[in-house]
């Protein structure tokens, strides 16, 4: 069964012309390495609340 899309949605949406291009800027060493301890952390963490879980 084909549902026919409602455009109006469409409608209400930003012009792509209005839209500002976001430039994708790389990460530097430090903001890797606080990404690296967040992501240790809370897999540590999630780890230990597992094992008192389970």
């Amino acid at each position: 069964m084909i549902i026919k899309l409602d455009t109006s949605i469409f409608r209400l949406s930003r012009h792509k012309a209005e839209t500002v291009k976001k430039v994708a800027t790389p990460l530097t060493r430090d903001q890797w390495i606080t990404a690296d301890r967040i992501v240790m952390a809370a897999m540590f963490i999630i780890t230990i609340m597992g094992a008192i879980l389970f």
